[in-house]
């Protein structure tokens, strides 16, 4: 599994601890030697983390970079589930093309809270909930990659199911696809 939110928060993470002149060349560097087990185990939903990392992700040389990796990845498993705003519509919209995808929804309060309990209530609730409506207004209003729903995505409301429900949801969508 990999989840192409942390590959752009890593990326703001780097900027922020090394602050490079030109991002491009250096994130390029960065990401030849990068594995995404090293990636995955960092803490990367910091406040300042989570701020840097929306206007980051509209830049499309950065998104370039970033699908480079996400690509190079699937291409070497034969199967792999990818999370991220925009692999449906995106990354695996044609070749390779995607078996199943779901979009989830979930109501602004409900999706602050979790982040809050995420980030162990070290920021104000209000302050989460603010910035995760900003960050989701960037990535539906952003010229490359936009957050769509794909019209084939199976729809998943997460704020109206516990993840037991969410799960039972996506296994019964998998099960169908692997037996057609």
């Amino acid at each position: 599994m990999i989840n192409s939110g942390l590959l752009y928060r890593y990326c703001s993470k780097l900027i922020i601890q090394n602050k490079p002149k030109n991002i491009i060349p250096f994130l390029k560097k960065k990401f030849k030697k990068v594995s995404y087990k090293v990636i995955a185990k960092q803490n990367l939903h910091s406040e300042e983390i989570s701020n840097h990392v929306a206007t980051l992700a509209k830049n499309k040389k950065v998104r370039e970079i970033v699908n480079r990796l996400q690509m190079k990845i699937i291409k070497t498993n034969n199967r792999i589930c990818v999370e991220g705003r925009d692999i449906a519509s995106k990354i695996l919209a044609k070749n390779p093309k995607y078996d199943v995808a779901f979009y989830f929804k979930c109501s602004l309060e409900v999706a602050a809270h979790r982040r809050w309990l995420d980030v162990k209530k070290s920021v104000k609730l209000k302050k989460v909930k603010e910035s995760l409506k900003m960050r989701t207004n960037l990535d539906k209003k952003r010229k490359n990659s936009p957050l769509i729903k794909v019209k084939d995505a199976i729809l998943v409301r997460s704020d109206q199911l516990n993840k037991k429900q969410v799960l039972a949801k996506m296994s019964k969508a998998i099960d169908k696809i692997l037996k057609n």
